[in-house]
């Protein structure tokens, strides 16, 4: 399915120019992480593919480009509060929280849904972050994180619904950018949005991006459905990283201006994707990040004639055992 440019897109849309500002406010902060450019088999035959590394970035995922973003724009602007920040997050976004909180020496309160997994907890506890476990759904999450930000007055942040946590997401494009030449098709994992519409907003006219999510969590391909954002019933071997229930407001607004692709794939070829990585490349990802790279594996998306497909690894908070 093909989300088509509207020119009558909202307010909330993010555009380059945020992206270009996100990256002058964290540079030298995030980690750069490299691309890695490999062949992969598909139904064609053999497809090049750039891998871009995020997983190596700081928390182990790209989600603390965004809460970098937000935590050094409020305190150059002097807004930010002595209560630190607060945020709601099955784990990814929490950590990035948690990491941009503590280089500056700031508390981090974080409130996790009950299905959250350890190892992402865990990581957040090594982050001096508090933590508090509410609910089986990020919803009673991020209410009760509201809660804690209108008492204590802390700043709340958002997994992937602030413009500066999208803005910060999509400097990963502009990264690929410098190093890569010709058009880029982009495979991007989509949760809440917040990644694939910073990538959307970052990319030049000739470049092309493919939102791919399980058949249960597809909250953009059911939206698309509706013409409308809706809420959706999380049921996939994913959940934990791309389990939003709704598509973010910003990124709906924003993908209004861009033509996309949605691609929905099953839970077994996302864990077929995540052992392909592990074994040709000793790569270990979350299941989540792994749902990128299933339509290359399908031969469902394929190279630009005169230019590149690149696979987004977004994070790997994950353990070994779960393989």
């Amino acid at each position: 399915m093909t989300l088509t440019a509207d020119n009558n897109a909202g307010p909330l849309a993010i555009e380059r120019s945020d992206v270009e500002a996100a990256r002058t406010r964290i540079a030298g902060l995030a980690r750069r992480t490299p691309i890695f450019r490999t062949a992969v088999p598909t139904p064609h035959g053999e497809v090049s593919v750039l891998f871009k590394l995020e997983y190596l970035q700081h928390g182990g995922s790209f989600k603390v480009r965004g809460s970098l973003n937000a935590v050094e724009r409020a305190v150059a602007n002097g807004t930010m509060p002595d209560a630190g920040v607060v945020i709601a997050s099955g784990g990814n976004a929490a950590i990035g929280a948690a990491w941009a909180a503590r280089r500056r020496g700031l508390t981090c309160t974080v409130v996790v849904p009950e299905t959250a997994p350890e190892a992402k907890v865990k990581a957040l506890g090594e982050l001096g972050a508090t933590v508090h476990k509410v609910g089986d759904r990020y919803a009673l999450a991020a209410a009760a994180a509201a809660d804690i930000a209108r008492t204590s007055g802390a700043l709340e942040l958002h997994a992937y619904d602030l413009p500066d946590i999208v803005s910060g997401a999509g400097t990963i494009a502009l990264e690929i950018e410098d190093e890569v030449s010709g058009p880029i098709t982009y495979c991007i994992a989509v949760g809440g949005g917040g990644l694939v519409s910073g990538i959307v907003a970052a990319a030049r006219p000739e470049d092309h991006v493919v939102a791919v999510e399980p058949t249960g969590a597809a909250t953009l391909h059911t939206s698309l459905d509706a013409g409308r954002p809706v809420d959706i019933e999380v049921n996939s071997i994913a959940g934990d990283s791309l389990g939003a229930a709704r598509i973010g407001a910003i990124a709906w607004e924003t993908l209004q201006e861009s033509s996309v692709d949605s691609v929905v794939v099953d839970d077994d070829s996302i864990r077929q994707a995540r052992a392909f990585l592990w074994r040709e490349f000793r790569i270990l990802v979350e299941l989540g990040t792994a749902a990128a790279l299933v339509p290359v594996l399908n031969g469902t998306v394929t190279p630009p004639s005169d230019g590149e497909l690149c696979v987004v690894l977004c994070g790997a908070n994950t353990h070994p055992t779960d393989l």
